[in-house]
């Protein structure tokens, strides 16, 4: 057993835009490790000395305008990957940092949407959701504590969007994207979210269209998945729905989870 940890993921849409709500959280909840997603910018204009006045280091991989994936941490961390292995449909993009802390493997992804670019935009998407379950596979083949948290554009189940929200045909619930995502868990992961409430909404996105949020009309396409001496550890796990009424809020909100 390893010293208690506490992990949030969150995509800002824009680190710079939501800077001063990250800090807010950082100063209020304290996590020991907190991963970000879409941060729409390069590594020379990410707010780190803004972070790192709160006690916070920063390691990122930034892409100009899009993408992005950064972890702030209390205490350094050790990167071991900044491209996800054998990937070769979007490599380019920034959408994957594997790092260490604590004793324990961290993967923190942003994954394609799959929605855009046609054909070959939804082929990336799978293509990046194979290339994450070898990744995990060699991983967990080691006996690797492992983490993977992020937005990872899947709506797992029925209950992970209302009824008639998207169309069957839409990537985030297409059975190939769903089928991608229960590989995951066949590989011996726990959905941490699931695994503590199992039935009912947890959504972690509200579009910024048609009054989604007072509708209550989301996604839950952020997720944390564990290994399993991880799960044995799960205490708590807690969407910060608040965040979503912030005055100009990203459309996702945090997943924090406790290990004991």
């Amino acid at each position: 057993m390893g010293p208690p940890v506490q992990l949030a993921t969150w995509n800002v849409n824009s680190v710079r835009a939501r800077a001063r709500h990250v800090a807010r959280f950082l100063e209020e909840r304290r996590p020991d490790l907190l991963v970000l997603q879409e941060l729409k910018c390069e590594a020379e204009g990410f707010p780190a000395l803004e972070f790192r006045g709160l006690g916070y280091h920063a390691e990122l991989v930034g892409q100009k305008s899009y993408n992005g994936v950064a972890v702030l941490s209390r205490e350094p961390v050790t990167v071991r990957q900044r491209r996800l292995p054998r990937l070769r449909e979007g490599a380019a993009e920034a959408r994957y940092l594997e790092f260490t802390a604590a004793g324990i493997t961290f993967i923190n992804i942003y994954a394609p949407n799959g929605n855009s670019g046609g054909d070959a935009g939804f082929v990336a998407k799978i293509a990046f959701l194979a290339s994450l379950a070898e990744r995990a596979e060699a991983l967990l083949n080691e006996d690797t504590p492992l983490a993977i948290a992020g937005d990872f554009n899947v709506a797992p189940e029925e209950i992970d969007a209302p009824p008639g929200a998207l169309s069957p045909t839409d990537a985030l619930v297409r059975p190939e994207s769903r089928a991608g995502f229960r590989r995951l868990l066949w590989l011996g992961l726990t959905d941490a979210v699931r695994a503590l409430q199992p039935s009912g909404p947890a959504y972690t996105f509200w579009d910024y269209q048609g009054a989604a949020f007072d509708r209550d009309v989301g996604l839950r396409i952020d997720h944390v998945l564990l290994s399993p001496t991880l799960a044995e550890q799960l205490v708590t796990v807690e969407i910060c729905r608040a965040e979503r009424a912030a005055e100009q809020p990203s459309d996702h909100v945090p997943v924090m989870v406790s290990l004991a």
